[in-house]
C-alpha cells in the first residue's frame, strides 16, 4: 500500500469517528426551535426531527458543525 492510500484511509476513519461522536452527543430529548435564530425563517420539520435541539435552519448552519 502506498502512503497516500494509508493517509486517505486514516482521514476517512477520523471523519467517521467525528460523525459518530457528534451523533452520540446529541440530546435526543432536546426541543428544536421552530424558527431560525439567524434568519428568522421557519425550520423544516424534517430538520427539527433529524437534529434535536437545532436553533438554525440548514442554510444558516455553520459549515461542518452541528447545532
Amino acid at each position: 500500500m502506498s502512503a497516500e492510500i494509508i493517509d486517505q484511509a486514516n482521514e476517512l476513519v477520523e471523519h467517521n469517528l467525528a460523525i459518530a461522536i457528534q451523533a452520540a452527543r446529541l440530546n435526543h430529548d432536546a426541543v428544536s426551535a421552530e424558527t431560525c435564530s439567524e434568519c428568522g425563517e421557519a425550520i423544516d420539520e424534517r430538520r427539527r426531527i433529524a437534529v434535536p435541539g437545532c436553533k438554525t435552519c440548514a442554510s444558516c448552519q455553520p459549515v461542518g458543525l452541528g447545532d
